[in-house]
């Protein structure tokens, strides 16, 4: 999103390494509280003042650095304040470039233990000459799916795919 983008440039330039550190986990915690509806019906509500709006995200922030608090104002006066989650996810996209350093999950099926984390940890990290970082989920995925949104990466094997794979092969061979 273009306007995000722009917020986030102003923020980079705003804040030094360690500042941004600590913006992005208030941002993180900001942009969670979308996930619940009563926090989304009350920022996009019409019948709500923008000041109690923003009154309301202020309230929420653990660290009331004078330089965030002004800038929710400025969101919240511009009626901005539903850009929160974008502006943090684009921030922490700048962040990883700058930083050359992404996260990553893997969703499997099946424990997946920690020298396998490790292993594509490494092969990951070369492949994408970057430090790629891997958390595990446990899915009902049947096979392993490995996801790296910030740089656009998504690779899976599947038992399913494979079994029919070897299925039609074996019936084309008859």
């Amino acid at each position: 999103m273009k306007i995000a983008k722009r917020y986030v440039k102003a923020l980079l330039e705003s804040f030094d390494a360690k500042e941004l550190t600590d913006l992005t986990d208030e941002l993180k915690s900001l942009s969670q509280a979308f996930a619940s509806s009563k926090f989304t019906t009350i920022i996009s509500s019409p019948d709500i003042s923008k000041k109690n709006k923003t009154d309301f995200v202020i309230s929420l922030l653990k660290n009331n650095d004078k330089r965030l608090v002004n800038f929710i104002k400025l969101l919240g006066e511009n009626k901005r304040l539903l850009l929160l989650k974008a502006i943090f996810k684009e921030l922490e996209f700048q962040i990883s470039l700058k930083n050359n350093r992404f996260n990553g999950k893997i969703y499997a099926g099946f424990d997946v233990d920690k020298e396998q984390i490790e292993n594509l940890q490494k092969s990951f990290s070369k492949r994408f000459d970057a430090q790629i970082d891997f958390d595990t989920c446990k899915s009902e995925y049947s096979g392993i799916k490995i996801q790296i949104d910030n740089i656009g990466v998504e690779t899976s094997f599947s038992l399913d795919r494979l079994k029919a794979q070897m299925t039609e092969h074996i019936l084309k061979a008859i």
